[in-house]
């Protein structure tokens, strides 16, 4: 016989909040989960001293932060990522696990799911935030996003500590390189000073960091960046998430170089890690920016994949284009410059080029030039779907 947290809550008299949190602390026998649902065995009673308990583990939130992000990037054994789920015992950092695993997998279902799961738990909340943007993106939830969005800021605005605010802006950072509006990135993911955040949470930074360097056409640099993170963070035995993704965004660097056979060898490599375990998210991502060198690598080693990673890009790209265009329209004037923005408005009111170069003393060559970039932030092509975005 079971009965709910409900149930439970009002058996014992606490609040139903303070049930959930002996269940993830693991301070009731016997606990039982049906799908989302937390059942306690009938007869189970409610822990001694639980105030005094409570009052005995309370942490501040920075070392509560700092704790969670330490458990919860352990990395995988490479040969079988899954057994990180029976080594991690609390269910708060067993949920963000099985997010990154369902993730990789292209399981977004799942993986938002355990992000909702620690809806009651501010400092998995925010340790999860980063993934459940992503995920976001990836099935287009435009209305998902603005609901992390606006946690992440509040968090941000109302937190005292610097580690607990750098971390909610670099969960928003996740959009703004995934969206390519690096102006939206913070000053410290610009400069690559991480010194505010929590080591662990570093390598994942540096990624970021990669990310907002190959907005702002820096490959160069991008490539140094992910590499020596790679370095610093990855072992031969263990793999995290953002191993795979730097390994991934070593390949995206160089084709952008011009270093096609250096590309397909950190692709190859990195699908040799991640594909045997159905990881084909972090290759759905970059089909486009491969420019055919992922179907290539596919069909040279891994056929039987071929099909799945393709249509997830099919699904992914357009979701991606909407979610896209959401976001630009609710963010143009800080996905584009002070300066774009004030010729866009021109353009787009069909104010001939060379008045609009006369007028901002720049040639109309350049004045193309600045329009070209704008087109590729905005992903469109020309003035009728620039007017959708500016006014």
């Amino acid at each position: 016989m079971y009965m709910t947290v409900t149930e439970a809550s009002e058996k014992w008299g606490v609040s139903l909040r303070q049930v959930q949190r002996l269940v993830i602390e693991n301070r009731i026998s016997g606990v039982q989960k049906f799908g989302r649902a937390w059942m306690l065995p009938a007869d189970a009673e409610k822990p001694a001293d639980f105030r005094k308990k409570k009052q005995l583990t309370k942490i501040n939130k920075k070392d509560e932060l700092a704790f969670v992000i330490a458990a919860t990037t352990i990395p995988m054994p490479r040969e079988n990522p899954d057994e990180i789920l029976k080594k991690v015992k609390a269910e708060r950092l067993r949920l963000i696990y099985e997010a990154e695993l369902s993730y990789l997998r292209g399981d977004f279902a799942r993986a938002m799911d355990c992000y909702h799961e620690t809806a009651h738990d501010n400092a998995a909340r925010l340790r999860a935030c980063p993934l459940a943007i992503a995920t976001a993106i990836s099935i287009g939830d435009y209305r998902e996003y603005t609901e992390i969005e606006t946690f992440l800021k509040q968090t941000d605005q109302t937190g005292t500590e610097s580690n607990i605010k750098a971390f909610a802006q670099l969960s928003l950072a996740t959009a703004a390189v995934s969206m390519i509006a690096p102006n939206m990135a913070p000053d410290w993911l610009r400069t690559g000073d991480l010194s505010a955040l929590p080591l662990q949470a570093k390598p994942n930074a540096l990624y970021l960091r990669a990310k907002y360097l190959h907005c702002i056409g820096q490959c160069d640099s991008m490539l140094a960046v992910a590499q020596t993170a790679l370095t610093l963070s990855s072992a031969n035995s263990c793999v995290t998430v953002t191993d795979i993704y730097l390994r991934v965004t070593c390949a995206v660097a160089c084709y952008a170089l011009g270093q096609a056979d250096e590309a397909k060898r950190w692709l190859l490599e990195t699908m040799r890690i991640a594909l045997p375990h159905g990881f084909i998210t972090p290759f759905a991502e970059i089909v486009t920016a491969l420019g055919g060198l992922v179907e290539q690598c596919l069909k040279q080693e891994f056929p039987d994949s071929y099909n799945t990673v393709i249509d997830q890009w099919k699904r992914t790209w357009k979701n991606w284009i909407a979610f896209h265009n959401r976001f630009t329209n609710d963010n143009i004037t800080l996905v584009l410059s002070l300066r774009e923005y004030h010729l866009a408005l021109a353009v787009s009111r069909r104010v001939p080029y060379a008045k609009i170069a006369e007028q901002n003393n720049i040639s109309v060559g350049r004045l193309k030039n600045i329009m070209r970039e704008v087109y590729d932030k905005l992903f469109i092509t020309g003035r009728d779907e620039l007017s959708k975005f500016v006014f």
